[in-house]
């Protein structure tokens, strides 16, 4: 019982244990509708699995490293003439259309969502 109690004291496993409690407390605020609300409305219902795999099956990333060269995340300028979340969803339906990608709306919104949360960051 003895050697338990040590154990559990010890400085590694203290410090274990907090870690994992900060790692829970992130995970509930993550849902909150605090965390939600950075997110523009216009994607809060987003599937970001979906657009995810949109983004691989239809190598977006390929087509813009064509045409910047690199590995096509030159594209991407938050600061640039895409300057809200309705615009970059805007382009990517711009992209659809001269692809002739056959997205529908809720699979633009989805790949738009990611690269918001990945490239742009734009909030309500």
């Amino acid at each position: 019982m003895r050697a338990t109690h040590a154990v559990i004291r010890s400085p590694d496993r203290w410090l274990a244990w907090r870690t994992f409690g900060a790692l829970l407390t992130a995970a509930a605020l993550l849902g909150t509708p605090a965390a939600r609300a950075e997110v523009p409305s216009i994607f809060r219902e987003a599937d970001l699995a979906l657009g995810e795999q949109l983004i691989r099956q239809h190598r977006c990333s390929q087509c813009h490293a064509e045409k910047v060269g690199g590995d096509g995340s030159a594209i991407y300028r938050p600061q640039g003439r895409i300057n809200t979340a309705g615009l970059l969803r805007g382009m990517v339906e711009q992209c659809n259309a001269a692809l002739n990608l056959q997205l529908w709306p809720e699979e633009v919104t989805a790949v738009a969502a990611v690269l918001n949360r990945d490239h742009y960051r734009f909030k309500d």
